[in-house]
């Protein structure tokens, strides 16, 4: 039996979760979202806990029944308190500054980079190397990111590009001078 699928999910004060058949939606205090549970999987709400529960023990069931109940869980952690993602620009010359609501990159190309924010998701900018990435979805904070970083990754002689915050970077030794 799945250690995470079997437990319970505890629904906060402020949070609503309808089940209409295979959807589940959450509303909180940040917005909403939803979700389509995959065939074999059931969820059911009792006394203000969402359980997730599985027909058979064959391999899909099990392997959607844990997947299925950490999606659910994400979602009302979304909606309560959301996710956001570190980014960090590194390199001389390279920069981030917000232009709106959408940010514009300097980062060693001819031109510019803007990046708009799709809807849900919000940028903050702290100096001109710091951007932080928020929203309720966790999938959708994850993906922006990702997208921000593919500008132009970190590479691994000087460490130059846009990194996670946190992230190491492991780094070459580069050509030995004579």
């Amino acid at each position: 039996m799945s250690r995470i699928g079997r437990m319970p999910i505890a629904v906060p004060a402020g949070v609503t979760v309808d089940i209409d058949g295979r959807n589940v939606s959450v509303k909180g205090p940040k917005g909403e979202l939803s979700l389509t549970v995959a065939a074999p999987i059931e969820v059911a709400l009792e006394d203000g806990q969402v359980l997730v529960t599985r027909p058979d023990d064959e391999r899909a069931s099990r392997s959607l029944h844990g997947l299925t109940r950490t999606l659910i869980s994400n979602n009302i952690i979304g909606v309560t308190e959301g996710y956001s993602k570190g980014l960090e620009v590194v390199g001389t010359g390279y920069r981030v500054q917000a232009k709106g609501s959408s940010i514009e990159f300097a980062l060693g190309y001819s031109h510019p980079i803007t990046v708009d924010p799709p809807a849900g998701i919000s940028f903050e900018v702290e100096g001109n190397t710091k951007l932080t990435v928020r929203g309720i979805s966790k999938q959708a904070v994850g993906e922006v990111a990702a997208n921000i970083r593919k500008l132009r990754k970190p590479e691994p002689y000087k460490g130059k590009g846009v990194r996670y915050a946190g992230e190491v970077v492991r780094r070459k030794a580069g050509k030995s001078g004579k």
